[in-house]
């Protein structure tokens, strides 16, 4: 049984250089995402716990933060370091803090 809350940052408060994991699926990623961020989508997160820095913090995101809580309670029980962005994308690009696209389009959130 996952916590009821887990460790939170706001998007504002990451710093410049964190390790980003953004847990959505494919076509949420191409539209828009962190720039530097590692794609790894929640269902393939449990296979790649060894692709994640474990002398880092991780700062994982979906869409609005629900997949990225659950993956952040997954990661803390299996000794990552990792912190959810509260909002997730979208409170990212309401902050205003850049992202970018695969399509050559103006990035958004899907």
């Amino acid at each position: 049984m996952f916590p009821l809350s887990v460790p939170s940052v706001r998007a504002p408060d990451v710093p410049d250089g964190a390790h980003l994991v953004d847990v959505r699926e494919h076509d949420e990623w191409v539209v828009g995402h962190i720039d530097g961020a590692q794609h790894i989508p929640l269902g393939e997160l449990t296979g790649r716990l060894a692709d994640l820095p474990l002398d880092a913090e991780v700062v994982v995101v979906c869409r609005s933060g629900g997949r990225s809580g659950r993956a952040v309670a997954w990661l803390v029980e299996n000794g990552v370091d990792a912190l959810n962005l509260d909002g997730g994308m979208g409170a990212w690009a309401d902050a205003g803090r850049p992202m970018v696209s695969e399509t050559g389009a103006e990035p958004f959130v899907r």
